[in-house]
């Protein structure tokens, strides 16, 4: 299985990038992680824009997982197991799309197979994309019955 995170903007804080990158090279044993990163908007358009540019990266055969303050909230353990139901689909790829400081446009909610929250906390978009890696890897290893890492 592929694994594309679509997200808006590109990360700005050297931590982040550090974080985003470790977390990428551990996953690369377990499945490849392609980062898309779209141009931020701003003015009164400016989610749907960031929405329809989202879009523009996701197939029709993709499963998409939107992730949203106010979706559903997974274990490490249902992670582990949702990622293992989409492997086992015959989908080839799942994307996490990943909104910019406004969250995410309608239509890709609706397009969404799963809106996924990380925390009913409100998190930078930055952030929310190296919680999501770390999130990946973890559920990776528990597919696996690896111990998780420390």
């Amino acid at each position: 299985m592929n694994v594309a995170i679509v997200a808006v903007d590109k990360l700005r804080e050297a931590y982040l990038k550090t974080g985003c990158d470790l977390y990428l090279q551990r996953l690369r044993p377990y499945f490849r992680v392609d980062v898309v990163e779209t141009r931020k908007e701003s003015g009164v358009d400016a989610r749907a824009l960031e929405g329809r540019r989202i879009l523009e990266h996701v197939d029709a055969i993709d499963v998409v997982w939107a992730l949203d303050r106010v979706g559903v909230a997974l274990s490490s353990v249902e992670l582990s197991q949702r990622l293992t139901q989409t492997e086992r689909s015959g989908r080839r790829r799942l994307v996490l799309a990943i909104g910019g400081s406004a969250g995410l446009d309608d239509a890709v909610l609706a397009r969404a197979d799963l809106r996924w929250s990380l925390s009913p906390l409100t998190f930078l978009h930055e952030m929310a994309r190296l919680i999501a890696l770390e999130q990946l890897y973890r559920a990776a290893k528990i597919s696996r019955g690896e111990p998780y890492h420390r």
